[in-house]
């Protein structure tokens, strides 16, 4: 098929899969073999997440990223698709300040990457934003929940909204980013319960990690689901590969074939 003949997922596609029950999946990339890979495979969204600051990078957390560099990162992804929706993290300091930042920051996305909507963290506190960016016609996902750039203020990665003014607070967020018009919200590590109820509770679709089977669509780190990442073992992830033991593997016998010249052979070479 040809990239002429690709239904593209938009922001409308998955507020129709919404209201027909259909699922959305969602999974994290960060250049462009992987992206490719993961549209071929039908995936419906991919997010460029600031998660690029620990898996891609090597940092604790997803503060120390840039915009320039969530920009490079998002540019490799957009080359490599054809078909799925792709959502670009806003990184911390690039919107919490004031709306013209948000605005700024959301724009040169948008400009320079080819993505087609932008995500960033939290609920009240940067509803203006949200208005904003959205009414300048660029699509926004909310992220609701544990929110991995105020990790330094949360103090843990424990489960979010266990406790009954947290969770109304949450609830409250959801509803405020519906009525900005964001497209959609991701509810990361709270308890599925609440996840449930707040997904019934809007129009607008959820994407859920960690927040159990009752959110629209789900989302997971492709490092953490393809088992490159060893160190991470959270609950809610499924792994579906082992990728961490069949790339040593591959590695240590290449080694092996080129210490013993086993490689190359006669076949393979000119």
């Amino acid at each position: 098929m040809s990239a002429a003949e690709v239904k593209k997922v938009t922001t409308n596609t998955l507020q129709i899969m919404k209201a027909a029950g259909q699922k959305i999946s969602m999974l994290t990339a960060y250049d462009f073999s992987f992206a490719r890979l993961f549209d071929t495979a039908g995936i419906d969204v991919l997010l460029v997440g600031d998660s690029a600051s620990n898996v891609m990078a090597g940092h604790e957390t997803t503060v120390p990223i840039t915009l320039e560099q969530m920009i490079y990162h998002a540019q490799c992804v957009v080359r490599g698709i054809d078909r799925c929706l792709v959502v670009v993290d806003l990184p911390f300091g690039t919107y919490q300040s004031n709306p013209d930042v948000a605005l700024a920051s959301a724009i040169r996305v948008m400009k320079e990457t080819g993505g087609h909507s932008i995500k960033l963290e939290g609920g009240e506190e940067v509803v203006d934003s949200i208005r904003r960016i959205v009414k300048a016609g660029i699509p926004v996902m909310g992220h609701l929940g544990l929110t991995p750039q105020s990790i330094y203020k949360f103090g843990t990665y424990a489960v979010r909204a266990k406790e009954e003014d947290e969770a109304e607070k949450l609830k409250k967020d959801a509803l405020l980013l519906q009525q900005a018009g964001c497209f959609a919200i991701v509810l990361e590590k709270i308890p599925a319960a609440l996840a449930k109820a707040v997904s019934e509770s809007l129009e607008i679709p959820t994407i859920g990690i960690g927040a159990g089977k009752y959110c629209d669509g789900q989302v997971l780190v492709m490092h953490d689901m393809l088992g490159i990442n060893n160190d991470f073992n959270p609950r809610f992830l499924r792994k579906y590969a082992n990728l961490h033991d069949q790339i040593t593997g591959a590695v240590q016998q290449y080694v092996k074939d080129v210490q013993s010249n086993d490689f190359p052979n006669e076949q393979e070479q000119y």
